[in-house]
């Protein structure tokens, strides 16, 4: 008998210890974030967004962003580089808590993903060669094309009838690969975000041309796992309050030259 009390007293303690665990893991206050911290998927490849300087340390508009919405949460931020392609997985596996780093709200990734509100507005563009014969969409009709691996990049070109009259589309891991063979003249032109096109225009100066026409006007948001509502709202509040107390303008400033952040 006093076996069996033995037994049922283990078995209840069991269950305490993993109970307490489950709570000691949770931490309410960072709504649904790992502890005290969030992790962030990023292309650190992403200029201005997020990217390597010269000394290999990640920087850029979305990683100051970041840090300045984690230190409102009250949360430690780390950034973790992923293969693009696979950023809904990574979120979905839980590896990263949050991708971030001029990710383009669509349709179809609304799908997948739960979104803030827009931050940042951005365009699909054509960049060229500065003495490229390219001036318009329809120029691209019988060139070949390049672009980053399924970024909306792919979806604006796609949406266009000019997509069935291009030579070729060449997908590349990253735009600075695809500008690479765009600068070595692989490639005719390059699908790429204006933010993005404009900075390394800015690097190398007199190279490239932008196309006035755009293909598509497109809005960046946060992307959170489906079902932690609760990360959602109180990174939109942080969001909210960095924008409302001028934070969020002092960022864009550094990074663009104006106040470019959506209220």
């Amino acid at each position: 008998m006093k076996r069996n009390r033995w037994v049922v007293l283990g078995v209840i303690l069991s269950i305490l210890m993993v109970a307490l665990a489950g709570c000691a893991g949770t931490n309410s206050s960072s709504g649904g974030a790992k502890g005290d911290k969030l992790v962030i998927g990023v292309d650190d490849k992403f200029a201005p967004m997020g990217f390597r300087d010269e000394k290999n340390e990640l920087v850029g508009f979305d990683i100051d962003f970041a840090k300045a919405v984690g230190e409102e949460m009250g949360v430690e931020v780390t950034f973790q580089p992923i293969d693009w392609k696979a950023k809904e997985s990574e979120l979905n596996s839980g590896r990263i808590d949050l991708i971030w780093n001029g990710y383009t709200i669509t349709e179809e990734r609304k799908g997948k993903v739960l979104f803030t509100k827009p931050y940042l507005e951005n365009s699909q563009i054509i960049i060229t060669l500065a003495d490229s014969d390219i001036h318009s969409i329809k120029d691209l009709a019988g060139k070949n094309v390049g672009l980053q691996s399924l970024s909306s990049a792919a979806d604006a070109l796609n949406a266009n009838p000019i997509h069935s009259e291009v030579k070729s589309v060449t997908e590349f891991a990253d735009n600075v690969l695809a500008l690479t063979d765009l600068k070595t003249k692989r490639l005719d032109a390059v699908i790429i975000d204006e933010v993005v096109a404009r900075y390394y225009m800015s690097k190398d100066e007199g190279t490239f041309r932008l196309v006035e026409e755009t293909l598509a006007p497109e809005q960046y948001g946060i992307g959170v796992k489906k079902g932690n509502e609760a990360l959602l709202e109180k990174l939109q509040q942080a969001i909210d309050t960095l924008n409302s107390n001028g934070k969020a303008a002092e960022i864009s400033t550094k990074w663009f030259g104006e106040d470019k952040v959506l209220k």
